[in-house]
């Protein structure tokens, strides 16, 4: 479970990105986050995992404070928490299975890391991974051999053999075309079904919000404006987030 209490974010120039949030995800939801470019969007995901440290508030993750813990306790939380990031963030240079295996960095010290000995259980996990999406025979061939739907991928692939009970996803099809979104939103889906792990998810597409999610938390600056699941997530809940109407949107104003 993650919990946020009045949650808030003000940057150094005083733009507020959060503003007394308060949510919680259940294990095993797929949470999809819309709203305008600015919204906060990001800022909440980062601040769930703590890679921005909020100004106000408190957030617990599976019942542990996030938001105060330190050193080896931070570690532990953040051991749970995997990111998948819009830009792949894999070693382009390296191996897939290299890639893949970074994911179980958190789990070993920093010797045995930097050196890559990882034992055989790191490297089963890896290739089950792998396999689950789909990418088994790339194992050995460099990161950037790869599609950027296939590079997306390997990054689920990284979460799943880091073995985290979360993932954040943040805009991870903004770049790719819709035949490559769909392989990338099947497996975020199935594996949330399959293994149980809680999924969040920033999306500019609010048609693949209302597909996948099952559960729709709409940002405007900073505060949440709407928190229901996607039944209820209509053309006119969808203005109260946006401000207007899907039509009047540029596409620039909703891919942030």
């Amino acid at each position: 479970m993650i919990k946020l209490q009045n949650v808030s974010k003000i940057y150094p120039n005083q733009t507020k990105g959060l503003n007394q949030v308060s949510l919680t995800v259940e294990q095993g939801e797929f949470v999809a986050i819309v709203g305008l470019s600015g919204a906060g969007k990001s800022t909440l995901l980062r601040a769930i995992n703590r890679l921005h440290d909020i100004t106000e508030g408190n957030i617990e993750i599976h019942g542990a404070s996030i938001t105060k813990a330190e050193g080896k306790a931070l570690r532990s939380i953040r051991r749970d928490i995997g990111m998948i990031f819009q830009g792949f963030n894999l070693v382009k240079r390296s191996s897939v299975l290299r890639n893949v295996l970074a994911g179980r960095v958190g789990h070993h010290g920093t010797l045995r890391t930097i050196l890559g000995l990882f034992p055989k259980t790191d490297e089963d996990l890896a290739f089950e991974a792998l396999a689950r999406v789909n990418l088994l025979e790339k194992a050995y061939s460099r990161a950037d051999e790869l599609s950027g739907g296939q590079q997306q991928r390997v990054a689920i692939a990284r979460v799943l053999a880091q073995e985290a009970k979360i993932i954040l996803a943040d805009e991870p099809v903004a770049s790719l075309d819709p035949l490559t979104t769909k392989q990338v939103m099947d497996d975020l889906q199935r594996i949330n079904q399959e293994l149980k792990i809680t999924t969040i998810i920033n999306l500019h597409d609010i048609d693949l919000a209302r597909a996948y999610a099952t559960r729709i938390i709409g940002l405007r600056a900073g505060e949440v404006v709407f928190d229901g699941p996607v039944a209820e997530a209509t053309d006119e809940r969808f203005m109260e987030i946006y401000g207007r109407s899907l039509r009047e949107l540029a596409p620039q104003e909703i891919e942030a």
